[in-house]
Formats: C-alpha cells, sequence, structure tokens
C-alpha cells in the first residue's frame, strides 16, 4: 500500500475511519470523505502520517455535486490507485410500515451516489491505464433478513452493477473488489433508518458482538492486496452465503428463528 493513492467515502466512522487509519499507517496517501467535514479533520489528526491525509467532504446523494467532487480528489495528489465506496446507510422496519421515502434514501445512499462516483471515476482509470475499485457492500447483499428490506435491496443492486463492471473494463486493467461484512462492531445499527425515516439510536446484540472494526478492517486490506472479486467477512452468519446457495428453505428457517432485529 506504500506510496499508493486511496479515496475512502465514508471515512468519518466504522469501516471507513478504520480503513483510514490502517492504510495510512502502512504508507498510503488518503483522500478521506464523509458529509461532516468536524469529523474527517479529527479522523485525520488521529492518523499516524496526517500530512498524508487530505479531507474533502461530500453527500452521496447531492448528485449534482459528485462530478465535481471526484475532479478535485483526482487532483489532489495528481492520481487515485483506489476508490474504496464505503458510504452507506441501514434501515429497521418492517416493510408494511416504511414509507417510500426511506426506500428513496437507501438507494440515494447506497446505490446511486456510489454509482454516480463510479461513473465519473472511470474515466480517469481508463485515462490512467489502471485502477481499482473496493467496494463495501455486506452479506446483505447476498441474502435477506426481515427489517432490512431497503438496505438489502440497495446491498443487491451494488453487486449487479459490480459484477458487470469488471466485467466490461477488466481489459483497462481495471480491478473489482466486492466486500461483503457481516456483522462488525461500528455504529450502523444505530444510524439506520426506522419507517418513518428517523435514527434507530440504539444498538442490536449481533452488531455489539460482531467482529472488532480493526480486524474487518484488516481483511479488507488483504483481501485488496490479493485483488479479490468478492469477500465474506464475519463470524458464522458468512455460512448465509453457502446456504443461500445450495439450501435456501434451510437458510430461511434459520433466519427466521434468529434474533434479527
Amino acid at each position: 500500500m506504500e506510496e499508493k493513492v486511496i479515496w475512502i467515502t465514508g471515512a468519518s466512522s466504522g469501516i471507513g475511519e478504520a480503513l483510514t487509519y490502517q492504510l495510512n499507517a502502512l504508507g498510503a496517501k488518503i483522500i478521506a470523505s464523509a458529509r461532516r467535514e468536524s469529523v474527517l479533520t479529527q479522523v485525520k489528526n488521529n492518523c499516524k502520517n496526517p500530512d498524508n491525509v487530505e479531507i474533502l467532504p461530500l453527500d452521496l446523494t447531492n448528485f449534482s455535486s459528485l462530478e465535481e467532487i471526484t475532479d478535485t480528489a483526482f487532483s489532489v495528489f495528481g492520481k487515485i490507485d483506489l476508490l474504496i465506496n464505503n458510504g452507506g446507510l441501514s434501515q429497521r422496519s418492517l416493510i408494511v410500515e416504511t414509507k417510500f421515502e426511506v426506500y428513496l434514501q437507501m438507494i440515494e445512499v447506497n446505490y446511486l451516489g456510489t454509482i454516480k462516483l463510479t461513473k465519473h471515476a472511470l474515466h480517469y482509470f481508463i485515462k490512467q491505464k489502471g485502477g481499482h475499485y473496493v467496494t463495501i457492500t455486506s452479506l446483505m447483499g447476498k441474502f435477506s433478513s426481515p427489517y432490512r428490506s431497503g438496505y438489502c435491496g440497495a446491498k443487491h443492486a451494488l453487486h449487479g452493477f459490480f459484477d458487470a463492471l469488471r466485467m466490461e473494463h477488466e481489459k483497462d486493467n481495471i480491478d473489482v473488489s466486492i466486500i461483503c461484512p457481516g456483522f462488525i462492531q461500528t455504529n450502523v445499527a444505530k444510524n439506520a433508518l426506522t419507517a418513518n425515516g428517523t435514527a434507530l439510536q440504539k444498538e442490536d446484540n449481533a452488531t455489539l458482538n460482531g467482529m472488532p472494526v480493526e480486524k474487518c478492517a484488516k481483511e479488507i486490506i488483504n483481501a485488496i492486496k490479493k485483488k479479490r472479486f468478492e469477500t465474506y467477512i464475519g463470524g458464522k452468519e458468512k455460512f448465509g452465503i453457502y446456504l443461500k446457495r445450495f439450501f435456501p428453505k434451510l437458510l430461511h428457517r434459520v433466519v427466521m428463528k434468529s434474533k434479527v432485529r
């Protein structure tokens, strides 16, 4: 990772923050993005080599601003080697109770904003004859569970798009890695939207007892180095991938018996 230029969205907390610290410590130059500039500044100051970190605030739902922000990102250090699409938002509510506006926000934050950045960055990656997209989805992008319908739908969509991107631009020396975390100790549950669009503001046991975020970041970096197509990270929830593929009815029963809320 030494001397690589890496742009990380969602860098103000959770997985994005942990990746910022670890990649910076490995010698990478970081462009850290999220909505809150003040929090990004704190993250930068906490880095081992803060002089190698530039902050670039963005809002993934402000689509009209994203092309200009992407241009700025590529000008900061003269190139970008990796774009880590990590910005996102979860949801906890029943389908019958969830307002359509919540689903719209799930798609805008978790899918369309990421696609907008990715498409504009693609022109630069083609021009510089190489680049690497690392997109953080979720195990919920491979199978679903109750209370997360909008989140699961948006994460599933990312898989469809980035698998196609890999196929179309392998010829341009562009790599695509999809990372699927399970339960990780972050604020994802607390920040999740409820049926009316307000934040849940409480933890769930699965997240509290999940993998430490620092360990998750290390596994992601290992997957990046190996340029893996798809990586599953977490505890026993990872086995849901294989149950979905070979025993979908069994997965259904397992999920329904678990305390998924």
